[in-house]
C-alpha cells in the first residue's frame, strides 16, 4: 500500500471509529429528560454521568501509549468500540434504583472513549505529512462532533418510537459492525508494535509529569483543560437548558445539539484550514475561546421569547468554537511529540484534558443546581473560556515557537 493510500485508510478508519465513540459517549446527555423520568432522578444528574465517563477515560489514557505500543493502535481501537457498546448496553439494561449498574457502565463507556484519540493520533502522526497535520488531525476530530450530531438528530425519534432503551441496544448492536470493518485494515496500520512497552502506572505518571514540565506541551495541555470542561458542558446540558429553561421539545433541542455539533465539524475543518496557512495554531486557538465565551453569554441570556430563528445561529457558531479547537491542539502536541511518541504523548496530555472534562459537568451541574438555573453555567462557562484563551496569549511567545524536540 503506497503512502498516500495508507494515509486515506489511515484517516477514515479513524474517523469512523471516532464517530462510534462520540455516538455511545453523546447518547445519554442526548436523552438524559427521557432517562431522568423513566428512572425517576433529576435531569440534570447527567452531569455526574458524564463526569463518570471522562473518569474512566481519564484513568485509561494514563495507560494508553504502553497498550498501543504493545497491541496496536487498531486493535487498542477496536477494544474501545466494544467497551463503549458494553457500556451503552449496561445503560438499557438499567432500572429504577440501579445506581451501581450505572456507574459501572459510565466508567466502562469512558474506559473505551479514553484510548481512542492517543491511538489515533498515533497512526495519524506516522502517515500524515507535516503540512497537512492541522487539517487531518481536525477532520478526524469532526468525528466527535460528528457522533454528537448522529446522536442528537437520530436518537430522540428513536427513542419516541422504540423506546430509550432499543435505541441504546441498537447503538450497542452498531458497535459489534465497527469493530468487524476495522479488521482488515488492521496488519496495515497496527505494525511496529512492542511486546515489552512498559504499562506500569508509575511509568505513566512520569510521562505526564514531563508533558507538564515540557513549555511546549504544557500549554496546550491546560488549554485542552478549560476548552474540553467547555465542550463537554455544552454538549450534555444544551438539550437540558433548551428544555427546562426555554421550554423547549425534545425533538427541537436535540436538533438544535445536532446544530451546534454540525457547526463544531465546520469549525474543526476551517480552524484546521486556517492554522496550516496562516502557521499561527496559538493564535488560532486564544481566538476560538474569546468567540466560544461570547457564544456562552448569549446562550445564558436567551429567554422564551427568543425565537428559534436567533438561536440557531448562536448555537451553531458554539459549536464551531467550543467544540471545533479540539484538531489544531492535538496536531500540535503530535508535532512537538518526540518521534514515534505522538500517542503517548497524546495519551499523557490527555490525563490533563479529561480531568477538565471530569470536572466540568458535575461543576456545571452544581451551579444550576444551587441558583436553580442552567443559565449560570453557561456564565460559568464563558469566563472558564475567555480566562483560558487571554492566558493562553500571554504565554512567551518564545516557549510557544520553540522547535526544539518538535517532529519536523
Amino acid at each position: 500500500m503506497n503512502g498516500a493510500r495508507l494515509a486515506a485508510v489511515a484517516l477514515a478508519s479513524t474517523l469512523a471509529i471516532q464517530v462510534y465513540t462520540s455516538l455511545a459517549g453523546t447518547a445519554v446527555a442526548v436523552l438524559a429528560p427521557e432517562i431522568a423520568a423513566d428512572l425517576g432522578v433529576p435531569a440534570r444528574w447527567v452531569g455526574g454521568f458524564v463526569g463518570l465517563v471522562y473518569l474512566g477515560a481519564m484513568m485509561a489514557s494514563f495507560v494508553s501509549g504502553a497498550w498501543i505500543a504493545r497491541l496496536g493502535a487498531i486493535r487498542v481501537s477496536q477494544t474501545c468500540v466494544a467497551l463503549c457498546a458494553v457500556g451503552i448496553a449496561g445503560v438499557a439494561l438499567s432500572g429504577t434504583g440501579a445506581l451501581p449498574l450505572i456507574v459501572l457502565a459510565a466508567v466502562t463507556l469512558g474506559l473505551g472513549y479514553g484510548p481512542i484519540t492517543p491511538a489515533s493520533s498515533h497512526v495519524l502522526a506516522r502517515t500524515t505529512p507535516a503540512s497537512r497535520m492541522n487539517l487531518v488531525f481536525s477532520i478526524k476530530q469532526t468525528g466527535v462532533p460528528a457522533g454528537a450530531a448522529l446522536a442528537g438528530a437520530a436518537l430522540p425519534a428513536f427513542a419516541l418510537a422504540a423506546g430509550w432503551r432499543v435505541a441504546f441496544v441498537a447503538v450497542a448492536v452498531l458497535g459489534i459492525a465497527v469493530i468487524a470493518a476495522a479488521q482488515p485494515i488492521r496488519s496495515a496500520l497496527d505494525t511496529g508494535r512492542r511486546a515489552d512497552a512498559p504499562v506500569a502506572l508509575g511509568h505513566a505518571l512520569s510521562r505526564v509529569r514531563r508533558v507538564m514540565r515540557d513549555p511546549r506541551l504544557a500549554p496546550l495541555a491546560w488549554i485542552s483543560w478549560a476548552y474540553a470542561a467547555t465542550q463537554v458542558s455544552l454538549t450534555s446540558f444544551l438539550v437540558v437548558h433548551l428544555t427546562g429553561t426555554l421550554g423547549w421539545s425534545l425533538i427541537a433541542a436535540g436538533l438544535a445539539l445536532s446544530v451546534a455539533t454540525a457547526g463544531g465539524v465546520a469549525g474543526r475543518i476551517v480552524w484546521g484550514i486556517v492554522a496550516d496557512r496562516t502557521r499561527a495554531p496559538y493564535a488560532v486557538l486564544g481566538t476560538i475561546g474569546l468567540v466560544s465565551a461570547a457564544c456562552a453569554v448569549l446562550t445564558a441570556l436567551a429567554t422564551p421569547a427568543w425565537p428559534a430563528i436567533a438561536i440557531y445561529p448562536v448555537v451553531a457558531l458554539f459549536g464551531a468554537t467550543a467544540i471545533g479547537w479540539n484538531g489544531v491542539q492535538l496536531a500540535e502536541v503530535a508535532r512537538h511529540s518526540p518521534e514515534g511518541e505522538a500517542g503517548a504523548v497524546t495519551g499523557a496530555t490527555g490525563v490533563v484534558t479529561f480531568s477538565g472534562v471530569v470536572a466540568g459537568p458535575p461543576l456545571f451541574g452544581a451551579l444550576a443546581a444551587l441558583t436553580g438555573s442552567t443559565r449560570s453555567g453557561f456564565v460559568a462557562l464563558a469566563v472558564l473560556s475567555a480566562a483560558a484563551a487571554i492566558a493562553f496569549a500571554i504565554i512567551p511567545r518564545k516557549a510557544l515557537t520553540s522547535k526544539a524536540g518538535s517532529r519536523q
